[in-house]
């Protein structure tokens, strides 16, 4: 208990340290792009200059170092609307775009967007105005933060998955060391009630207690076969689905209340699919159990049967309390009842039952609060 509060404590230090080193990376990589950008407004203030120098100029003046600076830009998009509204200088802009009245006008919007334009006087006057875009450059760093935040969420989602994984293996483990115990722990006293019936035999005692002993004892073998198996891998063959289902609603049928109304639905015809016969009975019990238990012992329950090119759908219908929608995946999960009294384990070996040894799959298919719900088992029709 206290390695289990100890290792809990040492998560929560790595996911909060984790955090904060996210969190710092991405602010100084803010930090940096700021930088960056400020950099790239203190150029192209100074280019500014130089076009006021060269406007400026006559011809005496050394525009050598104007000039210079000038050319100095390869990357930065930069336009120069004049005061008529005309084009001026321009540079990293395509030529053939510039005489689209419309272009210039998205361009000087997406400029404006990103930097503040920078205004360039002669005699105190306006002279024209520079409009500069971000640099290709300044335009990946700024993407680079989203970038990171998505390896971040990956790799969050990887140790998610296997931490998830990890931790469903171990409660197999477990489920099927539960499963084994169980077993074994019934063989004990099912082996002696065997024997307890052999001596009864020979004793004058009514045959009818006889028979009614050993239908208990036959029922108690199928139990711990059910755990046997499901403590294992279990064996699967190829069984009409029909008969079994049939067989385990005659048997369910016959040992509920007469105020159960039950009802099935099958096709005259064998469907053939490869089942765990012990495991599939144990399913349709859980199932019709559950049904039951949802209508309190009364109302109608509806066991069909159907078939598509490939697949066979087993529906349990009943007219009980409904499923909120909320948790149709929830009921499936170990541990989760609405039941005061309950273990909340039938549904989930049920499941495992048919998705992890039929290779099939369960599901709530519909269900409505007041008035029942239809659960849908599919499985694949042998070849």
């Amino acid at each position: 208990m206290i390695f289990e509060k100890h290792s809990n404590a040492f998560r929560w230090v790595i996911i909060v340290a984790s955090f904060a080193i996210v969190s710092l990376i991405l602010w100084k990589t803010y930090e940096f792009f700021q930088h960056f950008k400020d950099e790239e407004r203190t150029k192209m203030e100074v280019w500014s200059f130089a076009q006021t120098d060269l406007i400026n100029s006559d011809n005496n003046t050394n525009l050598d170092l104007t000039l210079k600076i000038l050319n100095s830009n390869t990357s930065t998009p930069v336009l120069e609307i004049n005061k008529d509204g005309s084009v001026g200088s321009h540079i990293n802009i395509d030529e053939n775009q510039l005489n689209d009245s419309v272009y210039i006008n998205k361009l000087v919007e997406k400029f404006k967007n990103e930097n503040n334009p920078i205004e360039v006087k002669f005699d105190g006057k306006l002279n024209s105005i520079i409009y500069y875009g971000n640099s290709p450059l300044l335009n990946k760093l700024k993407y680079y933060p989203l970038a990171l935040l998505l390896i971040v969420f990956l790799f969050g989602a990887v140790i998610f998955f296997f931490y998830s994984s990890n931790k469903n293996a171990t409660q197999n483990k477990l489920w099927s060391g539960m499963a084994k115990e169980t077993a074994h722990q019934i063989g004990t006293p099912l082996s002696s009630l065997i024997g307890w019936t052999e001596i009864l035999k020979s004793e004058n005692v009514n045959p009818e207690y006889i028979t009614e002993i050993e239908k208990d004892v036959d029922r108690l073998k199928t139990i711990t076969e059910r755990f046997s198996k499901i403590g294992s891998l279990p064996t699967l063959e190829i069984a009409d689905i029909v008969e079994e289902t049939t067989n385990s609603y005659d048997y369910l049928k016959a040992r509920s209340s007469n105020l159960i109304d039950f009802e099935i639905k099958i096709p005259n015809d064998k469907i053939l699919v490869n089942l765990n016969k012990q495991l599939y009975s144990w399913t349709i019990e859980n199932l019709v159990k559950n049904a039951i238990d949802a209508m309190k012992g009364r109302g109608k329950l509806t066991i069909e049967i159907s078939q598509l090119e490939n697949q066979v759908k087993v529906r349990v219908t009943d007219t009980g309390k409904g499923i909120p929608k909320k948790d149709y995946n929830r009921i499936f999960e170990p541990g989760f009842t609405t039941k005061k009294r309950g273990w909340g384990l039938g549904l989930s070996l049920t499941r495992r039952i048919i998705e992890d040894f039929n290779n099939g799959k369960i599901k709530v298919l519909h269900s409505e609060i007041g008035k029942g719900s239809t659960i849908q088992i599919s499985l694949k029709r042998a070849q």
